[in-house]
């Protein structure tokens, strides 16, 4: 039987950017469980005082600024912790296409700095939080993921090192209701009375809630060996749709009628995608499948079936991709439930 609190209790838990959307949910999970330390760092400044009022009441709770490209701040805040959750990066396509040099700073510099404090201080585990977009990738922000998944799997596997540090990554799909997230962006044109922006009405896109996605570092940070990508079975919408469940649940509330709000195609932004994928062609041959997850095995592991052999997971091998534009989307009422259920909104149409 699996016992994910009993694997947290009496450890000592990391979150770089932590301040932000899902590290919040992250922490506020986490305080559920017997964990003796958290320790968020961030370089939004506000948020952490915001944070530190919010949850003074936990004596185990730590906030530190740091920039996790600071590499003397970045070994002394990893001082004495067990795992490591890393969160912090630059997530927006067209902010990494405008400032590629500081996506390369923050995404793959900064994790490099992030793997050497963790292997200093002999972390146990250490799980890198990236993205569907690092799949085939086509933009900055991607291509920055993938090279940090990439290196993550090859440091876990490096010879002649002192460390046993596990170290592996998760693949988000869009997690509804972050910050800068799709939903609040429509959200505040609705207010103005519109239009609605769409980059182009064929993008299909994986969604989450921000609960799936604080659950499946959790999880994946209980089930990892080390080297392998956890990716969480998602569903997948248009985003045509989805603008126009939010229209026409949201626009009342605004004292507008959904047939006031317009839809307008404005053409996609540098280096956006009209669909996304979970895995690639490359990577179905050593995909392993469960009722919730995809777990990817690193390559060039001839007995991956020896060394990925988790104890409470029934693995299956499966042979495909997952391709937002090739899988059935979810229909108008069925994206409404989505949000309902997940608090993404609150006003119910159908």
């Amino acid at each position: 039987m699996i016992d994910i609190k009993q694997y947290y209790k009496g450890k000592n838990v990391i979150i770089t950017g932590g301040a932000g959307s899902v590290g919040s949910q992250l922490l506020e999970s986490l305080t559920d469980f017997d964990v003796n330390i958290i320790r968020i760092i961030d370089i939004n400044e506000t948020a952490l005082f915001e944070m530190e009022q919010q949850y003074s009441h936990f004596p185990n709770v730590e906030f530190y600024y740091c920039d996790i490209c600071n590499e003397t701040e970045v070994f002394r805040v990893f001082s004495n912790m067990d795992i490591c959750f890393h969160l912090a990066s630059l997530k927006h396509v067209p902010s990494c296409e405008k400032s590629p040099l500081s996506a390369v700073n923050t995404n793959i510099l900064g994790s490099k700095v992030v793997a050497a404090a963790a292997m200093h201080h002999k972390l146990q585990k250490v799980l890198f939080s990236s993205s569907d977009k690092a799949c085939n990738p086509t933009n900055v922000m991607g291509a920055t993921k993938l090279m940090v998944e990439r290196l993550y799997t090859a440091i876990n596997f490096l010879k002649n090192s002192d460390t046993k540090t596990a170290f592996f990554s998760t693949r988000f799909g869009n997690v509804l209701g972050s910050q800068g997230s799709v939903i609040p962006l429509f959200c505040s044109q609705i207010k103005k009375g519109g239009p609605v922006t769409l980059t182009d009405d064929r993008m299909t896109r994986f969604i989450m809630s921000l609960k799936q996605a604080a659950g499946l570092l959790i999880e994946s940070m209980y089930h990892a060996i080390g080297g392998e990508i956890f990716i969480t079975k998602m569903p997948v919408v248009k985003i045509i749709d989805l603008a126009r469940v939010v229209i026409d649940t949201q626009a009342a509330l605004y004292s507008f009628g959904a047939s006031d709000i317009k839809l307008k195609i404005i053409g996609p932004r540098p280096g956006e995608k009209l669909w996304e994928e979970l895995s690639t062609d490359e990577e179905a041959r050593r995909i392993f499948e469960t009722d919730k997850y995809l777990i990817v095995t690193p390559a060039l592991i001839s007995n991956s079936s020896e060394i990925y052999d988790y104890k409470y997971l029934k693995l299956e091998p499966v042979n495909t991709t997952y391709h937002s534009s090739k899988l059935p989307s979810l229909d108008l009422c069925q994206i409404q439930n989505y949000l309902l259920e997940n608090h993404i909104i609150s006003n119910k149409l159908c």
